[in-house]
């Protein structure tokens, strides 16, 4: 038959009840670790000795002096630099001040009992000790430095910090002063070395001067002028301007020749205006103008009209001949522009060569009085720094290191701080108890949920039963554990495709995940249903059915397979009716493989006709081989499997065993649930007797509460009739 379809399981995600459900089910270890640490915490910190801490607050600038030294602006402002103060810090906690602190308050003798032990300790020993209790920090982004120191003496801690920020005030004061020493010495002896090069210089300029004979005055401006300069960029724009001139002639005579006759002669009175010309060109046209009039009144061979053809040609000879005038003395005028602007160029080429001469001839000079005034300033910047550092070093430097607040000893210790330890022990204790209890619950991997055994076996889970299940035979139909077995009878007989098949044998993977109590309970539950029911104890090697009944089992299932009995001899009747049971004998040591036979068999399929449901109990089906026979033979198959017991790739194997036997499994039983402690099944199996029980209950009070009522109207009448 066909397995039946089991939905997906649902998202892999934990959910917050998950994560819930976790911490309900190991509340107990996260307890115990909680307690372990807080308990540990508050002793260490009882244990621990007290130590008393003093703080000395300073103020820390920049190497400055009190008021501005020479040529020493400052601005107004906040002088806060947050890398200076981290470098002070470290200074602060150099060797360089708590050497200097160590020795001058005798710390190795001091704390030779408290810290070795009588034996005097070394420098650097002392050194560490005082840096693991001092704490330097700043205040508040100011340029205020805290000094805390921790001692176990309240007196100590004062005088330690106080000793420190006065120390650190000392090397501050003495490295200042060391260092402007050292650098005025370096800047004198620069200075020597200046006054050298800059007699060389004076000595090279003076060579220099007198040489090229150059005057005094142009000797202390350090320029030597001359005429060339003047004379190249006069004869520069003058050599423009005859370029341009004869740019514009040259243009004007190249577009004129490219001009036709008639239109040269309307250009050129414009380019070149001449009364003579005009006058020509009005002459012209009076005596074309005769000739047209002429012309209309006689013929071409009259006196007159020849006249005044001859007159209009000698005009038009008279015209030519003063235009080509015209042109060749705009191209005389070309030409002469032509030379001009050529004479001016060659002067300007000469001009040019000449200042040239004049720049190499004075530029040793130059450059020589200018590495002269350049080793004078230098000289100069040299000798007024050794004057601002010889001031600067008398000006007073109270202000770099000044101790605003004095350290003072402590009323009460600092440490251990007790509540801290303690709020942190229980914050820690809570972390590591929840953190082991998710750790072990990650480790284990026996079956918890539903969601477990459907991802792992995609088989559906019929029912789910509670811990601590009595026998419901002896807690009778109304006990608040039959409802789970009821589920899961109406979900294996939902589960049937076919109304016929009412063999079932129930399985499990290992021992003790309570097997054969679902057989039995499963079974008395079929039969208060009315069901005719067989329940055959088949576990041969380690039978328990029997002690449920409390009843022999001398003769069982063994004697009817060995044809010693018969099969209505072997059945017995319990005290529920409708519920037969078939215990399973005593099993001879030559007869191990009984149920894997012909008798078997037949037997499996006459009280498959007799009776509505037959159970069969089997051993392990990991351990032992009936189990898988009994899966093979009969037509349905239960898995058990307990909370939390075994693993689930045991569980998986056993499904696997039933199907490679030919076994048809209907699904899982999820056996004694901790329902007390994990809420996630509560709907399952607690949701039955709350409600149903509480309601009973409830109704029960009501009822006995209505009776009494009645009895004392009752009571109530009868006075009344009495009386």
């Amino acid at each position: 038959m066909d397995t039946p379809n089991i939905a997906q399981a649902s998202d892999n995600k934990l959910h917050f009840l998950d994560y819930w459900r976790i911490i309900r089910i190991r509340k107990t270890v996260i307890f115990a670790v909680f307690l372990l640490v807080v308990i540990t915490t508050t002793i260490v910190t009882y244990w621990l000795p007290k130590y008393y801490g003093s703080t000395v607050r300073i103020s820390v600038e920049k190497d400055i002096s009190d008021i501005p030294g020479l040529f020493e602006f400052r601005q107004a402002g906040s002088s806060y630099d947050a890398f200076f103060l981290q470098t002070e810090f470290e200074k602060i906690t150099s060797k360089t001040v708590l050497y200097n602190v160590i020795t001058n308050l005798n710390l190795n003798e001091r704390w030779a009992k408290r810290f070795g032990g009588g034996v005097t300790l070394k420098t650097p020993e002392t050194f560490m000790l005082l840096r693991k209790h001092l704490d330097v920090r700043q205040f508040r982004n100011t340029s205020l430095i805290e000094i805390k120191v921790l001692s176990e003496d309240k007196d100590e801690a004062p005088e330690i910090a106080n000793k420190i920020a006065e120390v650190y005030r000392e090397t501050r004061l003495t490295n200042r002063k060391e260092a402007s020493a050292r650098g005025i010495l370096v800047l004198q002896d620069e200075l020597t070395l200046q006054e050298e090069k800059v007699k060389k210089a004076q000595a090279a300029v003076d060579d220099l001067r007198e040489k090229f004979n150059i005057s005094e005055s142009q000797a202390d401006s350090g320029q030597v002028s001359t005429l060339e300069p003047e004379t190249v960029r006069r004869l520069e724009n003058s050599r423009i301007e005859a370029m341009t001139a004869y740019g514009q002639m040259h243009s004007t005579m190249t577009n004129l020749l490219k001009l036709s006759k008639e239109d040269l002669r309307v250009a050129l009175p414009t380019v070149s205006p001449d009364v003579f010309l005009s006058e020509l060109f009005s002459r012209y046209a009076l005596a074309e103008q005769e000739l047209t009039t002429l012309r209309k009144d006689f013929g071409e061979d009259n006196p007159q009209v020849v006249r005044s053809k001859q007159l209009l040609e000698k005009i038009d000879s008279q015209i030519e001949s003063k235009v080509a005038g015209i042109l060749a003395g705009l191209k005389i005028k070309e030409a002469g522009y032509k030379e001009d602007l050529d004479l001016r160029t060659a002067e300007l080429e000469r001009a040019k060569t000449l200042d040239v001469d004049n720049a190499k001839k004075y530029s040793g000079f130059a450059m020589a009085k200018r590495d002269l005034d350049f080793q004078k300033q230098i000289r100069q910047t040299i000798n007024m720094r050794i004057i601002q550092e010889k001031v600067d070093t008398k000006l007073p430097k109270s202000s770099i290191v000044e101790v605003v607040d004095r350290a003072e000893p402590a009323l009460k210790y600092e440490r251990p701080r007790v509540t801290l330890n303690i709020i942190l022990g229980v914050i820690v204790g809570l972390a590591v108890g929840v953190g082991l209890a998710f750790f072990i619950e990650y480790l284990d991997t026996s079956v918890k949920t539903i969601d477990d055994v459907e991802r792992a076996l995609q088989a559906p889970v019929l029912g789910v039963i509670p811990q601590n299940v009595g026998f419901l035979m002896d807690e009778g139909p109304d006990s608040p554990h039959a409802e789970a077995y009821r589920v899961l009878r109406t979900n294996l007989m939902f589960s049937r495709k076919n109304e016929g098949i009412n063999t079932i044998t129930v399985v499990s993977g290992g021992a003790g995940e309570g097997k054969s109590t679902t057989v039995f309970n499963l079974a008395t539950v079929f039969a208060q249903n009315g069901q005719h029911v067989l329940v055959v104890d088949s576990d041969l090697r380690r039978p328990s059915l029997h002690k449920f009944l409390k009843i022999s089992n001398a003769i069982g299932l063994t004697n009817y397979l060995l044809k010693q009995k018969t099969l209505e001899e072997v059945i017995q009747t319990t005290k529920q009716p409708m519920l037969d049971f078939l215990p399973s004998g005593k099993l001879p040591s030559s007869s191990m493989g009984i149920l894997n036979s012909t008798r078997m068999r037949e037997f499996i399929k006459d009280v498959r006709a007799r009776y509505d449901v037959v159970f069969f109990d089997s051993p392990p089906i990991m351990g032992v081989s009936d189990a898988s026979v009994l899966a093979s033979e009969v037509d349905m198959t239960l898995l058990v499997v307990q909370y939390r017991k075994y693993p689930q790739m045991m569980t998986l194997r056993a499904k696997q065993m039933v199907e490679k036997v030919g076994g048809h499994l209907m699904g899982v039983v999820l056996n004694n649930i901790n329902i007390s402690q994990d809420s996630y099944y509560y709907y399952y199996s607690g949701y039955y007797y709350d409600y149903y029980y509480k309601r009973s209950d409830e109704s029960a009070e009501k009822a006995e509460e209505k009776d009494k009522k009645a009895i004392g109207d009752q009571a109530k009448a009868d006075l009344k009739q009495k009386y």
